[in-house]
């Protein structure tokens, strides 16, 4: 199967989604699974893991609910308040939902950059292996010590590294992002996404010599090494799809 494992579903609304600044104005519309639907109708993806753009339980039920809806949405990576003394209630609430496979919370935007570190922050994450809940890990380069510090204190707990932790390509720094990637590579409960890297190249005049180090680190750090094209068959298989069938689970 090939999997997309990360897109986003939103009704578009200025003040919901006041993330989406002048640059982006062609994202300012609606994207719905009608839309995915027939973007995909003529490629070989078979399934989809739909991610929050919102952090409200809101976004999540209705996540849940299209995912019912539409037998191509294979699960959702939801957002639950992992600080909130009553996360107990919302994961019990949500646990029925088998289309639920992961949380994300929206790290890269907290103001205190060890946020990833506090002890509430902590605790919440260890109530996700109860529930068979990954992880969806979403930081800046400069977070990347911190998360390293994060993993270690949960070894048992399955992470998703989010748009490769958003390296400065649009600055052509690779360091010191590659050597901290290649040290969180080493940890076996982590996995990662190859998504998210135009957005931190120029989304205009990108190409694909700009990409290639930092996708080739990945693949090598975490993975098969090389580019799309120099793939063998299993390796192909393991990027387009196995991998994110393992991590979130998915039937």
């Amino acid at each position: 199967m090939k999997i997309d494992s990360h897109h986003h579903f939103w009704k578009y609304d200025p003040l919901e989604y006041a993330w989406m600044d002048a640059s982006m104005v062609d994202i300012q519309r609606d994207f719905l699974p009608c839309h995915l639907q027939r973007e995909i109708a003529d490629t070989a993806v078979n399934g989809v893991v739909t991610v929050q753009a919102r952090q409200t339980v809101d976004e999540t039920q209705w996540l849940l609910d299209l995912a019912n809806e539409n037998d191509f949405i294979k699960g959702v990576v939801g957002w639950v308040d992992l600080v909130s003394p009553r996360l107990g209630v919302e994961l019990e609430r949500f646990g029925a939902h088998t289309m639920l496979k992961s949380v994300r919370h929206v790290v890269h935007d907290e103001a205190d950059d060890n946020f990833i570190l506090r002890d509430d922050f902590n605790r919440g994450i260890r109530e996700l292996k109860k529930h068979s809940l990954a992880y969806d890990i979403l930081i800046f380069e400069r977070h990347l010590p911190q998360t390293i510090r994060f993993v270690d204190a949960h070894p048992d707990q399955v992470f998703v590294l989010d748009h490769i932790a958003k390296p400065r390509i649009r600055e052509a720094l690779f360091e010191p992002w590659n050597t901290y990637i290649r040290e969180l590579a080493r940890r076996p409960n982590v996995y990662c996404k190859v998504s998210g890297m135009v957005t931190e190249a120029n989304h205009s005049r990108w190409t694909e010599a700009q990409l290639r180090p930092y996708f080739d680190a990945v693949l090598d750090a975490f993975g098969p090494s090389g580019w799309v094209q120099a793939f063998a068959t299993d390796e192909a298989a393991r990027v387009l799809g196995g991998t994110a069938i393992d991590a979130y689970r998915l039937k």
